[in-house]
């Protein structure tokens, strides 16, 4: 009793306090925030040369940094940079998020009462799922509106650190739904897209930023906390060949093809070193080989894991030394502003790289304005609270989200259901009223929410049991879902995950459906009268064979985390508003596979003598659940061939070792003169035989000779048309012999194989054979 007493005066005096003084500054805090109305900027005053607009941004980066002591430069080169009050520079904060809407997850967001929310989209997986590069575009184009709008009145930053590209190489990973899947090229063109839309600016200048995008998280970095290993003591051993062929393709293409603003290198190792710390990676490849214009950040506290998890390095100042002189130019944390003098004094770190990392920072803010003086006087003035959430943004993101579901099984007389002939509508699952898990992580705060139940429940009648407390699903209460689902003329399930069960941090063990799922299921099929469609939400794929071969479960769909519309958009496909035209951007295994492969085994290759079965559609040889690019639509669609070459010949040059020993080459070196500007077009003609209007997303795969370990196939490209019944469109595709029928052999060295290509859309296929 007297113990009880004690926890309840101390609860009480906590409250007291929290209420005296705790609570007015929160609601301080809050009034300043909400009244925010400019944001911090340089150059506000000052006759300096560095705030001289018509000048070269080198030549007023140049002056800044000389006029900076080494205590001012080192306090600049964290992301809560401090900013130099002498010269009129205000702090600044770097970290702001904006992978699938401008998220509040790092410190540079706010939402308040001036801007309560914005256009939360769906999570990367499921946008890639559209395989439709102008949505990856547009979507880019309409959140750096946001997120310029928010920064205008001092609620946002401007340099952002998305997207993910990471290559999703394991289902298990909790990270895989912020990327594009785990195909390089899909990949590497939702990068190249998605870093455009965000960073280009309407005024066509390809010197200044919009906003400035991130590529992360560099390299091979795809494992979080699985069986107890973390992410930050992880060592990805790696080989050249799955390196350059796999990891690196969608960091190249942010650099080159995007223009990416920035590079965040990851928490892991890779084959030893840290990725932070190695001049190779860094200096070598990210700044020399595809010469990135703009900053390499580290991801947060990657120094600090450096020396103290790793402990790689023996003193704070050696953790510096070796980071620096690598290539990074900005740490997202404190270790640099703390020990960085230290660094410097010691003689690990020449001030002239303190230097060239303040360039680097200083150079992209001043490409984004930062020091131009007032920002609502500059191209993007005008945006304001008005241009975020706008009901054209809140319907791109409904479409986006009917644009990337995926129709995975489709019984016919099943879907579309028709509200004339369904007239009650059974909705179960504990996904079914999602409001926060549609948004996946690195989410903001949304518009609004459409929940399943409310998007279903504006067609039909509807009857809701959740049949599970939560997604865990611990206990399934089955025999209440049953009796709605005998009753009604249909029965939709909405199961799946949430940030519980895969999310950063939290990799998954097992692949089935959690907990008492799949039990219920089954069970609700085992009675229902009419249609059973299985709606799942997630991230990652699941062994749902059990449901695929249940002729009792007519219909599934994955529907990704479908962001604020999602509601809406599964309504809008499951009642034949929208035709799905989605494609599963990653292979969905069976359970034994995770029971067999470790997913610290980075090989993207099978080795035979193991019994190891690869991984990813590319090299996997195994069963499959569902594979790479399946996906069904209401209408079907047939492919016809109107023009492509059987034969290719790359001319050698003259003393080439091959042109007298070509019975013996297998291969030609893709950087070859003789490779160069070597290439054909592929046209297809795809008509739409059904009865109704949708869009259709086309594949283009090659099936390379069996030369270097090469891939069993490989997407070369893909394209989206929508065609009304009974009409064709003509399909395109450039086909660069160097780039697209080109492999990494095992030593990193890029060839073309000589041989029998088949290239292949659907069930059609076509030989082509390249010789020399």
């Amino acid at each position: 009793m007297a113990s009880q007493y004690a926890k309840h005066s101390v609860l009480l005096c906590f409250r007291i306090v929290f209420s005296c003084f705790f609570l007015p500054q929160i609601f301080l805090f809050n009034a300043r925030l909400a009244s925010a109305q400019t944001p911090a900027y340089a150059c506000a005053s000052g006759n300096y040369t560095f705030c001289d607009t018509s000048l070269d941004v080198k030549i007023r980066v140049d002056d800044l940094v000389k006029m900076l002591t080494l205590q001012e430069k080192v306090a600049n080169l964290v992301d809560g940079a401090a900013g130099v009050s002498r010269l009129g520079i205000p702090k600044y904060e770097w970290w702001s998020e904006i992978l699938h809407g401008v998220s509040n997850t790092g410190p540079g967001v706010h939402f308040t009462s001036l801007v309560p929310g914005a256009t939360s989209f769906p999570q990367v997986i499921l946008t890639a799922a559209s395989f439709n590069k102008s949505l990856f575009e547009i979507i880019g184009k309409v959140v750096s509106t946001e997120g310029r709008a928010m920064y205008n009145v001092g609620l946002a930053g401007l340099t952002y650190w998305s997207p993910n590209v990471n290559i999703f190489r394991d289902p298990r990973w909790g990270r895989g739904q912020e990327t594009p899947g785990e195909d390089p090229t899909l990949t590497s063109n939702y990068a190249a897209a998605f870093v455009r839309g965000l960073q280009q600016r309407d005024d066509g200048d390809k010197d200044r930023l919009k906003v400035a995008s991130c590529c992360k998280h560099y390299t091979a970095y795809d494992l979080d906390n699985w069986k107890g290993i973390q992410r930050y003591t992880f060592n990805a051993l790696v080989t050249q060949q799955d390196l350059d062929d796999t990891f690196q393709p969608p960091f190249k293409s942010c650099v080159l093809d995007g223009n990416v603003a920035s590079v965040m290198c990851s928490y892991n190792q890779v084959n030893g070193k840290p990725t932070c710390g190695d001049p190779d990676l860094l200096s070598g490849i990210v700044r020399g080989k595809w010469n990135l214009n703009g900053y390499i950040v580290t991801d947060c506290d990657s120094l600090d894991v450096i020396f103290n998890n790793q402990h790689y390095t023996k003193t704070p100042e050696e953790t510096v030394a070796l980071t620096l002189n690598a290539g990074v130019d900005l740490n997202c944390g404190s270790f640099l502003a703390k020990n960085g003098e230290s660094a410097v004094n010691k003689g690990l770190v020449n001030e002239s790289v303190i230097d060239r990392a303040l360039t680097n920072n200083f150079a992209t803010l001043m490409r984004l304005g930062f020091f131009d003086g007032d920002p609502k006087k500059q191209l993007y003035g005008n945006l304001g609270p008005k241009d975020v959430c706008t009901p054209e943004n809140q319907e791109l993101a409904r479409e986006a989200a009917r644009q990337g579901i995926v129709l995975l099984k489709n019984t016919a007389g099943s879907l579309p259901l028709s509200p004339a002939v369904i007239k009650s509508l059974a909705v179960i699952g504990p996904n079914a009223q999602a409001t926060h898990t549609m948004l996946g992580n690195y989410e903001g705060v949304p518009c609004k929410y459409v929940t399943p139940l409310q998007g279903l429940s504006a067609s039909v009648s509807t009857v809701f049991q959740a049949g599970c407390s939560d997604v865990s699903c611990a206990t399934a209460q089955v025999d209440e879902a049953k009796k709605i689902a005998a009753a009604a003329d249909a029965v939709v399930l909405v199961m799946g995950s949430d940030q519980s069960i895969e999310t950063e941090g939290r990799d998954r063990v097992n692949i089935t459906l959690p907990g008492q799922q799949s039990l219920l299921i089954s069970e609700v099929a085992s009675v229902s009268k009419g249609p059973v469609i299985l709606v799942i939400m997630s991230g990652g794929g699941w062994d749902v064979q059990f449901a695929k071969d249940s002729p009792k479960i007519t219909s599934i769909l994955w529907v990704g985390f479908p962001g604020e519309a999602g509601g809406a958009a599964i309504a809008d496909v499951i009642f034949g508003l929208h035709n799905p035209s989605g494609r599963l951007p990653m292979t969905w295994y069976p359970q034994s596979y995770v029971d067999k492969v470790s997913m610290t085994d980075m090989h993207m290759r099978p080795d035979p003598a193991t019994g190891y079965p690869g991984r990813t559609y590319r090299f996997y040889k195994g069963q499959t659940v569902y594979s790479f690019g399946d996906g069904l639509g209401y209408s079907t669609f047939t492919h016809s061939l109107v023009q492509a070459p059987k034969v290719v010949s790359v001319p050698l040059e003259e003393g080439h070792v091959c042109r007298s020993s070509s019975s013996t080459c297998k291969s030609i070196d893709a950087v070859e003169q003789s490779c160069k500007n070597l290439g054909f077009n592929i046209q297809l003609r795809v008509r739409n035989v059904g009865t109704m209007s949708g869009s259709h997303t086309v594949l283009l795969f090659s099936s390379p000779p069996s030369v270097h370990n090469a891939a069993q196939k490989h997407l070369l490209g893909f394209q989206k048309l929508h065609l009304t019944p009974q009409t064709e469109g003509l399909v395109k595709f450039n086909v660069d012999v160097c780039k697209h029928l080109s492999m990494v052999d095992e030593l990193g060295n890029r060839k073309v194989a000589v041989g029998e290509h088949v290239l292949h859309v659907g069930d059609l296929k076509h030989p082509l054979t390249v010789r020399i």
